[in-house]
């Protein structure tokens, strides 16, 4: 159960969130979770599902705006992968996690004991609710502001995941120019078993496209298929 020292260090919470609750009890709703509440009616306060509610439909346009701007050449279809990777189950609780919200949610005994603080279901939950009080206290701008504190990172993260993955990209683009899937082959491994070095050629058909070296054969595929997407590119200009 959370105590009446953890109840006053909501100022923690917000400094984190980086929004001041007008209204504290929206607060506290958000961070209610319906167990406390079946062991403890007639509170006058509800559980946080509804606000649960209203915070999902808040991150995804906020996360859809953020996104659009970081990556404004991505197709729809990649953007909404990148999302769903972002507001899923595990993509909230980690940013929760990151938050520590854990400490502040009113949970059952119950549920207490079943380890519900670090359940992922009931943290990305919260959180979610968490938006959904910060957009009823605040207005869309606040909500704004508070989910793009806490997400930028995750936004920064997606950006640099797609650049580094070329393996994709490549399959992605040798299908629908080439109608056939890139190989990759291990040319050459070196050095002692706790400090090889690989390489890797890529090849489209009977053609090679890249060669790249690596500390282990995912990173130098990824390399040889940085190179391969850069050839592929360079043949489309010359068609044109």
């Amino acid at each position: 159960m959370v105590t009446a020292q953890q109840v006053s260090t909501y100022v923690v919470l917000e400094e984190r969130l980086g929004y001041r609750f007008r209204n504290a009890t929206m607060c506290e709703t958000a961070l209610t979770h319906k167990s406390w509440l079946n062991e403890s009616p007639n509170q006058g306060r509800e559980d946080n599902e509804r606000l649960e509610f209203l915070g999902d439909a808040v991150l995804a346009l906020v996360v859809s705006d953020l996104l659009m701007k970081q990556f404004p050449r991505h197709p729809e279809g990649e953007l909404s992968k990148v999302r769903a990777a972002m507001v899923n189950e595990a993509g909230l609780a980690s940013v929760a996690d990151a938050l520590a919200l854990g400490q502040w949610i009113f949970l059952g005994r119950g549920e207490e004991q079943a380890g519900g603080r670090g359940k992922r279901s009931i943290l990305s939950n919260a959180l979610e609710a968490l938006v959904g009080a910060v957009y009823l206290d605040g207005g869309f701008e606040a909500a704004y502001g508070a989910a793009e504190r806490l997400f930028q990172p995750l936004v920064a993260d997606a950006h640099a995941a797609a650049g580094r993955d070329f393996k994709s990209r490549l399959q992605e683009l040798s299908q629908a120019r080439l109608q056939m899937a890139p190989t990759y082959t291990v040319v050459s491994q070196q050095g002692p078993d706790h400090d090889k070095t690989f390489e890797v050629a890529i090849f489209l058909g009977s053609q090679e496209f890249g060669r790249a070296q690596g500390k282990s054969k995912k990173e130098a595929q990824q390399a040889a298929a940085a190179q391969a997407l850069a050839a592929l590119d360079g043949h489309a200009e010359a068609s044109e």
